[in-house]
């Protein structure tokens, strides 16, 4: 980091340099005319000659050196952050992802961060260009002529008001552009994503124009951003140009008495660009600052978040595998406020199944994201083989813990990739034999590459019930001492739910299994049924218990089975 840091403290330092040496020749001018040319004396010009062009090589050689590097600590700042917002991404929780869209994560992970390189590669040595030309040409005048130098200097104020008003203007506006922009984004982002079920309503158009409304006010934002910098910018370049007049019309009445040589007088009109220059370019470079702002606002937000879930203070890792007891005690818990779980207690010895029913809503996948600190209780425990889980390392807890849901995602990866994901380690034979408990070894074989096959977003398309039982062998395929299944088998048909779950019965590591379905054939053989309902379990026990129990479970029993109540 130290190196990174100081290519760009020694690109801005060169900047600096570079920009004053522009005085050097404007100087060796004056001499030209005042020492050689007026009194004819030809003795120092080659001298003087070879001096101007040796200070333009050195200066263009500085000049060349300074661009490399101020490329090289933009791209370094870019990967370094772009780095850094990963990592902070990757360790935050739900809460966060709950609060940042992908369409926005996106945004600032790409426009806002190549802002930042545009600002560390042009922005910040332009800013030192412009500061330090101004200045270095402003304490030469003085040396010259002090008079003169002041005279010019009368143009400072009116630039240092219209540069405020502009800022408070310029600023909201840029943000308000930067929200835009990830408007449109998040759109595009979940219109990809949602491509299926776009066509499926076929709702085409109505995307077209829901993109188009996003479109049209990000141009209309950045079309009145245009507008109040053009607005400004006539002003900053009317002012530069009455450096010119000040220069003709002052400097030509010093030059008459006599209090300016003629290479002074050259020298002065050959510089005057130099105090233009960073007044014109003023406009441009505020406007940059403040884009540069408003994304650097966004970028912060990320990398200043603390994640909820976090390892406690002495945290430990588990030393070795857990058993698999699992105890919940009076647990709660809520978001913003809205009440999610109540008072959730109940306990599961090594080895059991326990199966989860409710309607939607009523808690169950909270239920389990409690047990893989997905979330954090607001009160009460959650406990694995008799210690509170804070109590652990999130990696350690998370490595036994096998995780299948309804919803699956899969890498663009071959199908090993995918189901050895969690297992990198794990040998061909292995893999092959989570394949066949989970039912995918039949239909991985039919593909054209067979486990080589790439699936996934960019790979061959699979259906419903083939992703989920790769989902599935890919959570078997860490051994772990938590197997959750969150309605894992939802896609696939009663054959295949009742082969997978023999295999369950009788896998050959032992495992607590937490079973999440609709499907009451799902719970048959469950050591323990809990029955959830707004969040809290209104019913527990065995299937034979509760269906001779009215209730939930009874009702949903006698639907799947055609059974009058």
């Amino acid at each position: 980091m130290g190196e990174k840091k100081w290519r760009f403290i020694t690109g801005l330092i060169l900047a600096g340099i570079t920009s004053s040496l522009i005085i050097v020749n404007p100087y060796l001018s004056q001499r030209l005319i005042d020492d050689v040319i007026i009194p004819r004396n030809t003795a120092p010009l080659l001298k003087l000659l070879a001096a101007m062009f040796c200070m333009q090589v050195f200066r263009l050689s500085l000049r060349y050196i300074m661009v490399i590097l101020m490329e090289l600590a933009s791209t370094d700042s870019l990967t370094s952050m772009r780095r850094k917002m990963y990592e902070v991404i990757q360790i935050q929780d739900y809460r966060f992802l709950d609060k940042f869209r992908t369409g926005n994560l996106m945004t600032r992970m790409t426009s806002d961060l190549d802002m930042l390189r545009h600002s560390v590669a042009w922005i910040s040595y332009q800013f030192v260009d412009a500061v330090t030309l101004f200045g270095a040409t402003f304490v030469f005048y003085l040396f010259i002529n002090w008079k003169m130098a002041l005279s010019l200097a009368t143009v400072t104020p009116f630039i240092f008001l219209i540069s405020s008003i502009f800022v408070k203007r310029i600023r909201p506006r840029f943000r308000l552009l930067r929200e835009k922009l990830t408007s449109l984004s998040t759109t595009v982002t979940e219109n990809i994503h949602g491509n299926r079920v776009v066509k499926a309503f076929a709702r085409e158009e109505y995307e077209k124009e829901h993109f188009e409304e996003r479109n049209a006010d990000y141009r209309d934002t950045s079309v009145d951003n245009a507008y109040i910098v053009a607005q400004y910018q006539p002003l900053l370049e009317l002012v530069s140009q009455v450096l010119l007049i000040i220069m003709l019309l002052v400097g030509g009445i010093f030059l008459i008495r006599g209090e300016l040589t003629p290479g002074q007088y050259m020298s002065f009109s050959s510089l005057t660009w130099a105090l233009a220059m960073p007044l014109r370019m003023l406009g441009i470079l505020l406007a940059d600052l403040q884009r540069f702002h408003a994304a650097a606002t966004m970028i912060i937000e990320v990398v200043s978040s603390v994640p909820a879930v976090v390892d406690k203070s002495g945290a430990v890792e588990m030393a070795e595998r857990p058993q698999g007891a699992i105890e919940f005690r009076n647990v709660n818990f809520s978001i913003d406020g809205a009440p999610i779980l109540e008072d959730i207690s109940f306990r599961a010895e090594p080895g059991q199944s326990i199966g989860i029913l409710g309607s939607t809503g009523s808690g169950k996948t909270s239920l389990i994201n409690m047990l893989t600190r997905f979330y954090e209780p607001d009160s009460g425990q959650v406990l694995l083989d008799g210690v509170d889980i804070q109590n652990y390392t999130l990696s350690s807890l998370r490595r036994h813990i096998g995780l299948a849901r309804q919803e699956v995602f899969l890498f663009s990866d071959s199908v090993t990739g995918n189901i050895s994901y969690g297992n990198p380690g794990l040998d061909g034979e292995s893999i092959r034999r989570r394949a066949m408990q989970s039912d995918a070894h039949g239909f991985i074989l039919n593909m054209e590459d067979g486990y080589e096959t790439l699936v996934g977003e960019r790979g061959v398309g699979l259906s419903g019930g083939q992703r989920q039982r790769i989902a599935l062998a890919r959570a078997l395929a860490v051994e772990p001492s938590l197997l959750i299944l969150d309605d894992t088998t939802s896609s696939v048909d009663s054959e295949t739910e009742q082969y997978i779950q023999n295999q369950l019965r009788k896998m050959d590591f032992s495992c607590t299994k937490i079973l999440i379905a609709q499907r009451i054939t799902s719970f048959r053989g469950a050591d323990l049924i809990l029955v959830m309902d707004r969040g809290r379990i209104v019913q527990r026990g065995k299937h034979e218990e509760l269906v001779k129990q009215q209730g939930f479970y009874r009702h949903i029993w006698a639907l799947q089975n055609n059974v009058k109540e």
